[in-house]
């Protein structure tokens, strides 16, 4: 029987067709094997071509004496512009802002050919301390009340370059999805007393049933009201409104649990394009008692049709609980990188 569930952060309901529902295993993306070389000239991301981008604002090792591992440049097309002023103006309705933010790539390891599944827990755990160095450092600025930190894998999800790499957006407003989740946490806190997001771990972690991984720190688990199939989150499990407030231990581990779910569905789904991004609170929210911030990871295996954009309601053909399992069974052992 087809079932209606709500999600417990947003309050949006989603359509679990179970009349219609498929195997995990039938949304694997079936494509043919590609080659791809670990250096390609023509690309701005490779070593060696570090003249074809914007200097860089950060790099591991910082030692120019050493290779880099990982490089944080500024984009060179980027949608905010740091040299405008984020001045605003009223005309009748219509409300501006001048066009003021970051907009910055991360580029993920020097090997063209190694997605963040394939690489060593070690390096992606790089990654994070680059994320969580530039979210530091942006959130000092004023202008800045929210930044995003997400990837794009693949074409479908909206990459342009084939070079692993990952991005943050500073903007000079909340986005109206985090203003909306900050909004039901607050609810729920002044109704409860306590964080929501803490509140379900803890239910999840006893169920059992949804949850994909877990290690010291975090947990990952697949959503109760999931809007797509296998939609995935990574919540720390002590409560933290900001990802800046994330410790050295804490990237530790979570690079382990990241590195393992996507390399998960990299094995099990055959690496479908994905998004990930990390919904943290706003940057003066750190300590805040009521929000939590994750990692969410949205592989894309279906389409939005007319339903969706007109109901904004979505329909999931994969029981969540399915999704969990198969992804539990799915081995990660002989995956390159797995442990290192």
């Amino acid at each position: 029987m087809p079932e209606l569930r709500q999600n417990f952060f947003t309050k949006e309901w989603v359509i679990i067709a179970t009349e219609r529902a498929k195997r995990p295993e039938e949304l694997a993306t079936h494509r043919a094997p590609q080659e791809v070389p670990s250096f390609v000239e023509s690309c701005p991301f490779c070593p060696g071509n570090e003249s074809r981008t914007p200097p860089e604002v950060l790099r591991y090792p910082v030692s120019l004496a050493e290779p880099w591992s990982v490089r944080v440049i500024p984009n060179k097309f980027a949608a905010l512009s740091s040299e405008v002023q984020p001045t605003r103006s009223l005309q009748h309705l219509r409300r501006r802002i001048d066009g003021f933010g970051f907009h910055e790539v991360i580029i993920d390891s020097p090997d063209h050919s190694r997605c963040l599944p394939l690489l060593p827990d070690a390096h992606v755990a790089g990654i994070l301390h680059a994320y969580r160095d530039r979210y530091r450092t942006l959130s000092v600025d004023r202008r800045v009340n929210h930044i995003t930190i997400f990837k794009n894998h693949g074409a479908d999800a909206g990459a342009s370059l084939q070079h692993p790499h990952s991005q943050l957006i500073a903007t000079p407003v909340i986005p109206s999805q985090v203003r909306h989740r900050l909004h039901e946490a607050r609810r729920h806190y002044d109704d409860a007393g306590e964080c929501m997001f803490c509140h379900m771990v803890e239910r999840e972690v006893e169920d059992q049933m949804r949850i994909v991984i877990k290690g010291e720190h975090f947990v990952g688990m697949e959503v109760f009201a999931a809007a797509t199939p296998f939609a995935t989150h990574i919540f720390p499990l002590r409560h933290m409104a900001s990802f800046g407030d994330i410790s050295d231990l804490e990237i530790a581990d979570l690079a382990r649990v990241l590195r393992a779910l996507l390399a998960k569905i990299y094995i099990g789904l055959e690496n479908p394009d994905l998004n990930f991004t990390i919904r943290s609170g706003p940057t003066e929210y750190s300590g805040a008692r009521h929000f939590h911030w994750y990692v969410s990871v949205i592989p894309r295996l279906t389409r939005v049709a007319g339903f969706e954009l007109g109901s904004g309601m979505f329909i999931n053909t994969v029981l969540p609980e399915a999704a969990a399992e198969f992804l539990r069974k799915v081995s990660v052992e002989h995956a390159a990188g797995a442990g290192a």
